[in-house]
């Protein structure tokens, strides 16, 4: 029979490296029963007998303020696993002391794996760990995860606790005897050989988190990963459309062999196939890049002071300032941002950051926002970092109309006062490319792509039906892009880019592709490289600076794609919370064109 393991830890402390060095490839994650918490558990063998461990989320305390700390301490007090470890930072380890004191008053079977040993002895500070175990009553294994360090002794420690010892629990103390006695110990088993071993990461969060250069900063660093972004993804996206392109060739050859009839070969090939691949050769090369970047700032140790320099604006909003790190998700895809609200610990604040994770442009708008950017709003003969400037400064925007929607919801639908929480700023590390790289693929990319691709087929035969039957010799694309063009008008557009909007509800990347399929009455996607050649094609089919800023500010400003929608569902379990999420980028978005439009048609701009 197997024995269960619970490993537990603050944030940031290294434990899912613990996790992974121990499980290696033998884990998987799921949903915990009734709730929206992720639970991570892997199987590993010592000595021929197997242990399940359980990744339980990364909290500070077991006195619970969100899902995730409810979590840990039910399962520890409920489950009753055969061991409970802890995994500390040595290089701050009086923090971790709390949460070490508490799972002793709620497990039985505690060990500490005291990780980033190397980190701390580059500091120059020593942890006596034998002194630690003594104190503690429990024992304490030295570890280097991220170098393989300790690991072999870490599974000989568990399997003896697991097997024996003492089930009873520590006597209960109060927040401020833990408080103490956690100060008491550190101190006494900590020893630095030089005061100054922050040094570094003082100087560091001098420029990245001062009032006067923080922001300026990270408004610089956030243009740079969009231009790494763009420059990147152009090569691979196009090598990946040529490989579609000749698996389309093929795909025709096989359906004319088999003499099967028209519609099918359009409703599969030049619907469900064209649309699916378009999706994965737009989507699937700047995701491969930014998420990696992404993750990369992350185990820098910069997104949290990402929270800490826009945390003055949210509290403003009445919201949390933790609520950047999902604005952060969101620009590789909002679906990824709203689970990220999970972070969040006031029901009411986590809500707000899922309702307006939308006006964070995800992946999927990067193309559209850059193509009428570059076409109409460009100076000529600029391109690359002028384009990625601009590109941040619409983000900016949109960053703007995040803070006014919150403090809206704040003052309206979700009433309340902005909660207090303990933000954490990590030490900077040396980010593990290897890790990086599989974490940002395997869990973020490759997840997010899954989800549109699995809407994509379907959706593209819709597109295909819409652009091909014809009704009263019109197709129906066609009569509905007349039926809407005096509506769209209204807000600076027309039908045919409102429809492709409507259309592109499965997959933001595919709303310019139908636009043009409509303009040139095609029965498929229609792809044009030429950005010239497209503004030229566009301003024939009526289009003006007006027409271009409105498509711009809509592209910015309408309703999630079907992907985030559904996760917006799954999330607050609510279809009236993701009405709302629908409705709120929506109608600001209309709002934003009709005074846009507006102001031009009385000012004669349009």
């Amino acid at each position: 029979m197997e024995q269960v393991i619970a490993l537990v830890g603050n944030p940031n402390v290294g434990k899912s490296t613990v996790f992974n060095g121990l499980t290696g490839l033998h884990q998987h994650t799921g949903n915990w029963p009734g709730k929206t918490v992720e639970l991570a558990q892997g199987r590993y063998t010592y000595h021929g007998r197997t242990y399940l461990l359980a990744d339980l989320p990364g909290t500070y305390s077991l006195n619970p303020r969100s899902a995730e700390e409810e979590v840990t301490r039910d399962f520890l007090q409920n489950d009753r696993p055969d061991a409970a470890v802890v995994v500390c930072d040595a290089t701050c380890l009086e923090r971790n002391l709390n949460l070490v004191l508490q799972t002793m008053e709620v497990a039985g079977r505690v060990v500490v794996c005291l990780n980033l040993m190397d980190e701390a002895e580059r500091k120059g500070i020593q942890v006596d760990h034998l002194e630690l175990s003594r104190r503690l009553g429990v024992p304490v294994v030295p570890t280097a995860a991220g170098k393989g360090r300790g690991l072999e002794a870490l599974m000989a420690v568990i399997a003896t606790v697991a097997s024996g010892g003492d089930r009873s629990t520590r006597p209960k103390r109060t927040v401020e005897e833990t408080i103490h006695l956690a100060e008491e110990i550190a101190g006494a088993v900590t020893h630095y050989q030089r005061e100054d071993y922050a040094r570094r990461d003082r100087r560091l969060d001098r420029l990245l988190t001062s009032r006067v250069t923080g922001l300026p900063l990270m408004l610089l660093l956030l243009t740079l990963v969009f231009w790494i972004t763009i420059r990147g993804a152009n090569l691979p996206s196009d090598l990946l459309s040529d490989l579609f392109a000749r698996g389309e060739v093929l795909l025709e050859q096989f359906f004319r062999r088999l003499n099967a009839p028209e519609w099918l070969y359009g409703a599969l090939v030049e619907g469900a196939y064209r649309v699916l691949t378009w999706v994965i050769s737009v989507m699937l090369p700047p995701m491969a890049i930014f998420f990696p970047l992404f993750t990369l700032l992350e185990d820098f140790g910069y997104l949290p002071r990402v929270a800490f320099v826009l945390d003055h604006a949210f509290q403003k909003a009445h919201a949390c300032g933790k609520q950047a790190l999902t604005m952060a998700s969101g620009f590789g895809c909002n679906a990824a941002g709203v689970v990220g609200c999970r972070i969040i610990d006031s029901p009411r604040e986590r809500l707000i950051a899922i309702l307006t994770n939308n006006f964070v442009p995800c992946n999927g708008r990067f193309p559209t926002l850059i193509a009428i950017l570059t076409m109409f709003f460009l100076p000529a003969g600029k391109s690359g970092f002028w384009a990625a400037l601009l590109l941040a400064g619409v983000i900016f925007l949109g960053g703007l109309f995040t803070f006014w929607s919150s403090k809206l919801l704040s003052m309206t639908l979700l009433k309340g006062v902005p909660s207090s929480f303990a933000l954490e700023l990590p030490p900077y590390r040396i980010p593990k490319v290897g890790q990086v790289l599989f974490r940002s693929i395997v869990d973020r990319t490759l997840f997010v792509l899954g989800r549109a691709v699995a809407v994509a087929a379907p959706a593209g035969l819709v597109i295909w039906v819409f652009a091909n039957v014809e009704v009263g010799g019109l197709s129906i694309l066609t009569h509905c892009t007349r039926f809407l063009d005096p509506f769209a008008r209204i807000f600076g557009m027309d039908g045919v880019i409102l429809m492709a909007f409507l259309l592109g509800l499965p997959a933001n990347e595919i709303v310019v592709p139908i636009m043009l399929m409509a303009y040139l009455s095609q029965g498929g996607l229609v792809e044009m490289e030429d950005l010239t050649a497209l503004r030229a094609l566009l301003i024939d089919q009526g289009w003006t600076w007006v027409t271009a800023v409105c498509t711009l500010l809509f592209t910015l400003f309408h309703w999630p794609c079907s992907t985030t929608c559904l996760t917006i569902r799954k999330e607050t379990r609510s279809w009236k919370w993701t009405a709302v999420s629908f409705l709120l980028p929506t109608l600001m978005g209309f709002a934003a064109c009709f005074l846009v439009a507006t102001a031009a048609r009385l000012f004669g701009g349009g």
